[in-house]
């Protein structure tokens, strides 16, 4: 309890601080409303971007913008969204929220229509603190993050999110947990902010409160440190855990992993969605994690059949050649696909309340690769709601437990039960260019 109280004094001052600094170094007319049409022309509309391009938490995200211009590449060379291309400006904000404020102040400055994509949940709090892209009226379309908090409209009247929340997933692994291992001795590593006490709530929230024989909370970053992740995998092996949940970053589970690897603990692993693909960072992670268990709301990367998936896969081949087509492109390009529809569905005379409006009455409705429903409505910027379990197979991918069958799961973030979802996904438009 004390070091929870700790932790988000220390985060609290942290964010008051950046904020302070940021209000210091904003101009006054910086913060006087916006123009509805800033960024947009009639031939362009410019969308920005934070997320860590560099550093320990870079891996598997740096490769998000690439695919994302790849698909807007396509768009724009298919006529572009009413006749508008799609510029995408990319900033490195390091995983570091006072970082991520000053790139989304150089967006702001650079006359930036949107934001799009935004990663992490300190990094989007603390903008949303300094920047308030709210009061300015600036969407922040699809942020890259499942922190249940963002799900609160007065907050964050003009962002939506995109992942499932972390309280739906936990919720997910804690019934799978008790129903596949029950008896079992279970352990959990969980980042140490709003990201890992999501998990927290939603565990107690599972069918039978999921409990832990051992639980390590590590505050970001730390999964870089020499030695650090070894002394966690030390307490785990010592505590004789035998169903390991990592509930982390790609870069908390692949050091952990690694970890593991050197003094032969082996229990059965169970991945969280945002730090599983740890094979597309570092390949020779794969055997490690072969029969590992984790969840996707979107199709296997390898899925033969998925119309989806061959599309994307075409498409980031002809605009993006020189990356490997993996789960990270797929998850860019089904971002940008939905920001495509949502600029489409905001008419010729894009405004940003008319941007925010469209994905109100007809988000729910978009296209993508998605096997659970999106959420968006006028009382709910909520995105997916829910996951299918798969395992890793020998190449490190993550594929359906019954051959490319797929069984998703939905849930809420409150008490609601976990039920299997009726969702039918509708059909991927032709050419993968929407209406």
């Amino acid at each position: 309890m004390i070091r929870t109280t700790r932790r988000k004094f220390l985060v609290a001052s942290a964010v008051m601080a950046a904020t302070a600094l940021s209000l210091s170094v904003m101009p006054a007319q910086a913060i006087s409303p916006r123009s509805e049409k800033i960024g947009v022309t009639s031939s362009s509309i410019k969308l920005g971007m934070t997320l860590p391009m560099s550093g320990s938490a870079s891996f598997g995200y740096n490769q998000l913008p690439g695919a994302m211009k790849a698909y807007f590449n396509y768009v724009n060379a298919n006529g572009g969204v009413h006749g508008r291309k799609i510029n995408l400006i990319v900033k490195n904000d390091g995983y570091l929220p006072k970082q991520s404020i000053q790139m989304t102040q150089d967006l702001l400055k650079a006359r930036t229509f949107a934001v799009v994509g935004a990663l992490g949940t300190a990094n989007n709090k603390a903008v949303a603190s300094a920047v308030n892209l709210g009061r300015r009226g600036v969407p922040s379309l699809f942020i890259n993050t499942g922190f249940s908090g963002f799900t609160n409209r007065k907050t964050f009247p003009t962002s939506n999110m995109i992942l499932p929340s972390y309280i739906m997933e936990a919720k997910m692994i804690g019934k799978y947990v008790n129903e596949t291992y029950p008896d079992k001795k279970v352990c959990i590593l969980y980042q140490d902010d709003d990201f890992g006490d999501d998990a927290l709530v939603g565990f107690g929230k599972a069918y039978g409160n999921l409990e832990f024989t051992e639980k390590i909370a590590y505050p970001s970053l730390s999964q870089g440190v020499t030695g650090v992740p070894d002394s966690w995998v030390a307490k785990f092996k010592k505590a004789s855990c035998e169903v390991q949940i990592v509930f982390g970053v790609a870069t908390a589970t692949l050091y952990t992993v690694l970890a593991a690897a050197k003094i032969a603990y082996a229990p059965k692993w169970i991945l969280g969605s945002v730090g599983a693909d740890i094979a597309s960072i570092n390949p020779a992670a794969a055997p490690y994690i072969i029969g590992a268990t984790s969840m996707s709301f979107l199709p296997s990367v390898v899925d033969p059949k998925d119309e989806y998936v061959a599309q994307f896969k075409e498409i980031h081949a002809a605009y993006n050649s020189k990356a490997k087509f993996n789960s990270w492109a797929l998850i860019g390009m089904n971002t940008a696909f939905l920001t495509v529809q949502a600029l489409q569905a905001a008419g010729k005379k894009l405004t940003r309340k008319g941007l925010l409006a469209a994905i109100d009455n007809n988000g729910a409705k978009f296209a993508s690769a998605g096997l659970v429903p999106l959420n968006y409505s006028k009382t709910s910027n909520a995105g997916y709601n829910g996951y299918w379990f798969g395992t890793f197979n020998r190449s490190g991918d993550l594929v359906p437990n019954d051959t490319f069958t797929y069984k998703p799961y939905t849930t809420d973030s409150g008490t609601g039960p976990v039920v299997k979802s009726t969702y039918v996904r509708p059909k991927m438009p032709a050419k993968g260019l929407p209406n």
